[in-house]
């Protein structure tokens, strides 16, 4: 795979370009950039609630935060310790989730997605490179959120174009570029969470940004092997750099009026489930205004599998918040004379998951064999019973825990054994079953609020995890199985009082909607 190769001629989707493990070379290159960003992502979402809670946020070090007292003045009021950095997280992780879909209309719109790629991965980059200044915090979350924002969206779609429309290899080829992903969130945690909690957090923090770095001069040295960029990225190429710090600017803007809106909207529980209420009620009327009744109803029933998503993946998303913070107080991780960093419970957490997609998937295709495969609500709410379970694991690792005692790993081991099971049940059949039912003239959008499933649940980690200091761990991780418990009753429901519904035909359909 080398440059010299490739030729400014390039033919997208050509199938004599075989290069790669018989795939186009570009795939080579997207794939080493997306685990290079991948990479720097894991190892800041690994790190970040231990650094604030061991050192960022300890009086004599908080002080120092520019910016930080204004904002806990009107966004964290009363907070501190451990609930001020569970609520950081939220709004860090759930705003990852949400602005990639302003990058994708900037590229889209304004600069094509190449310069957009490249201008979030300088962003995130330097948005790396700030956390090693104590004072730059803020900025630096702030530069991680945009950078995300414009690299997120535009790597993928880059994929599919190295493909022509009937080329059989494209599924593949994002199998593959998944492999990339899950062997970058195994690497992270073992290579820049070592760095943090055994060096410094600086260079931990440091060493995301230097990868970050490196995944970049990967995409520009594979440039002439792919695809062809948007027209928009060609006109008026003088304005090209400001119209990409434009939208730098917008998404930043977007971040800082949505931390005021969202500190009215959801500064109660009753308060914050009605302003839910009110805003999935206007996503289904703004979706549906074009629509027939039946494409109507199929909007309804994804609008209202969005908060039940979020809710079903709240022990699954608390992973990298409290989790992380009870194990790195109350585990034995100790090996032989080696103490492990703590956050080598997402290495662990990481390798499992992987393994649970392919055996799961295996299983049913084994099961498929001799038997009627469960359709996708069924397989959820086996993953809700596999959630439930490893829920309970918690449960019962702080309920046996001797006074002054460590938390042998038996427990947390089962736990995400069987929480990646669930998640293998939940993740990928509720994206599959969100492409079933979405209305194909709006198919694109019900992918993007798909994503909104994961940028709530985030949102509530943050204020469930601030619970983690105030409540007996018993009762924090039984709040976690109610959870699952939730999505595995509204998924229940879903199949009894909705599942034939959407399979009856299109005439069955329109006159139950008259």
């Amino acid at each position: 795979m080398t440059v010299a190769d490739a030729t400014p001629d390039y033919e997208v989707g050509t199938h004599d370009d075989r290069a790669f493990l018989g795939h186009p070379k570009g795939l080579g290159f997207l794939g080493f950039t997306e685990g290079c960003e991948r990479f720097s992502y894991y190892s800041m979402q690994t790190l970040l609630t231990l650094y604030m809670v061991n050192y960022l946020l300890l009086p004599g070090q908080i002080e120092n935060v520019t910016g930080l007292a204004w904002l806990r003045s009107w966004h964290y009021p009363g907070l501190e310790g451990q609930p001020l950095s569970s609520a950081i997280f939220g709004d860090y992780t759930s705003l990852v989730y949400l602005m990639p879909i302003l990058g994708g209309i900037i590229a889209d719109k304004f600069t094509g997605r190449k310069v957009a790629l490249i201008a979030g991965g300088l962003v995130m980059a330097l948005g790396h490179f700030l956390m090693a200044i104590e004072g730059a915090f803020l900025f630096a979350l702030l530069s991680l959120i945009v950078g995300v924002g414009l690299f997120k969206g535009n790597i993928a779609t880059q994929v599919g174009e190295l493909y022509a429309e009937n080329d059989l290899r494209r599924a593949m080829a994002f199998q593959i570029f998944y492999i990339f992903i899950n062997v970058s969130v195994i690497a992270a945690p073992l290579v820049s969470g070592t760095l943090g909690q055994k060096v410094g957090w600086h260079y931990g923090f440091g060493c995301a940004g230097v990868v970050m770095v490196f995944g970049l001069m990967i995409y520009l040295w594979g440039q002439k092997t792919l695809p062809r960029d948007l027209e928009v990225a060609n006109r008026d190429r003088n304005t090209l750099v400001g119209r990409v710090v434009a939208g730098a600017v917008g998404i930043a803007a977007l971040v800082v009026v949505w931390l005021l809106i969202s500190g009215i909207l959801f500064s109660s529980w009753i308060i914050g489930t009605i302003s839910a209420l009110v805003m999935i009620g206007a996503l289904y009327m703004y979706l549906t205004r074009n629509l027939d009744a039946q494409d109507r109803f199929k909007v309804l029933t994804l609008c209202i599998l969005i908060p039940v998503l979020a809710i079903s993946l709240l022990t699954n998303q608390e992973i990298f918040n409290a989790y992380l913070v009870w194990g790195d107080q109350h585990f034995n991780l100790k090996f032989m004379s080696y103490t492990m960093p703590s956050s080598w419970l997402i290495t662990l957490d990481a390798i499992l998951s992987f393994s649970m997609l392919v055996a799961v998937a295996g299983f049913w295709k084994w099961w498929s064999l001799n038997h009627r495969e469960p359709d996708e609500v069924s397989k959820m709410i086996i993953g809700s019973l596999f959630t439930i379970a490893g829920g309970v694991c918690l449960f019962l690792a702080a309920l046996t825990q001797g006074e002054g005692a460590k938390i042998g790993l038996f427990w947390p081991f089962m736990f995400h054994l069987l929480n990646s099971i669930g998640f293998a049940h939940i993740l990928p059949i509720s994206l599959a079953l969100f492409t079933k039912i979405a209305p194909r003239q709006i198919t694109a959008t019900v992918i993007g609020l798909y994503y909104l499933s994961f940028f709530a649940a985030n949102k509530v980690v943050g204020y469930v995890g601030g619970l983690y200091s105030t409540l007996p761990t018993t009762t924090f991780w039984l709040l976690h199985v109610a959870s699952a418990g939730v999505g595995l009753i509204a998924f229940a429901i879903f199949k009894v009082a909705l599942g034939k519904r959407m399979q009856n035909s299109a005439a069955d359909q329109a006159r139950a909607l008259s």
